[in-house]
């Protein structure tokens, strides 16, 4: 009963994620892959308002049947650019405007996890600045690709250093769960509920928001219920998107 529970949750949507992929561009070689904007964001300097994304996409390679990159981006209200943070495992860790604010990641079109404009933003954009100041693993060589830290552990200490924001990471995040903070205990990014992990290898994650996750190795097998949704390792979340239209 338990292998069979294991198979239906954990490798056959990892197969079918993996299907997917052979049958996709993201096969093909990388190093010319697409990344340019994928018309997501408004026109910086047609657009006086200030904003806030976090986007994610499929990561590069074989990597992309488990796990997305995620990022972030802004704007000051008039500035005439975006600006966007990635976290990455070559040069400095914390890459800025190293790709199109809204680029394909490699070919793939990003989804936006969050996004805010005009007041809202200006509100969010000096406590998202202090965070990403703060990061504690900013320095060459801190980056790690499993468990963590790697880009999605930058982008959910930001969630959790500014609760406003009120965003979940997609559930094929990987390394959203490790614990940058050191702690094995803490309450979710959203304050709405707790989340208890082995130094990203083991987690379990219960709140209202992010609804409730247990993470092996990485692969989340969840569900919610306030967006009704599951989550699946590899496939990720199906059901009702976790942004709010």
């Amino acid at each position: 009963m338990l292998l069979a529970f294991a198979v239906l949750v954990i490798a056959a949507p990892i197969a079918a994620s993996a299907a997917r992929y052979a049958f996709s561009a993201r096969a093909t070689n990388w190093q010319v892959a697409d990344r340019s904007s994928a018309g997501l964001l408004p026109v910086a300097s047609a657009n006086h308002d200030a904003a806030v994304r976090i986007f994610a996409a499929r990561t590069v390679r074989w990597r992309g049947i488990f796990a997305v990159h995620c990022w972030i981006v802004f704007k000051d209200r008039n500035a005439p650019s975006y600006t966007r943070y990635d976290y990455t495992a070559w040069g400095t860790p914390i890459r800025v405007n190293g790709f199109a604010a809204d680029g394909r990641w490699f070919g793939e079109t990003p989804e936006i996890v969050f996004a805010a404009d005009g007041a809202d933003a200006e509100l969010l954009i000096p406590k998202i600045k202090s965070a990403i100041a703060s990061y504690a693993y900013r320095n060459d060589g801190d980056y790690r690709a499993w468990p963590g830290p790697n880009s999605n552990t930058f982008i959910a200490a930001i969630l959790d250093a500014v609760p406003e924001i009120n965003a979940v990471l997609p559930p094929t995040a990987i390394g959203k769960d490790f614990p940058y903070n050191q702690s094995w205990l803490s309450s979710t990014a959203s304050g709405t509920g707790m989340r208890a992990t082995l130094g990203g290898y083991l987690t379990l994650t219960i709140g209202w928001i992010e609804g409730v996750e247990l993470s092996l190795f990485g692969g989340v097998i969840g569900l919610d219920i306030r967006r009704p949704a599951i989550k699946l390792p590899g496939l990720g979340r199906i059901g009702m998107s976790a942004v709010s239209a």
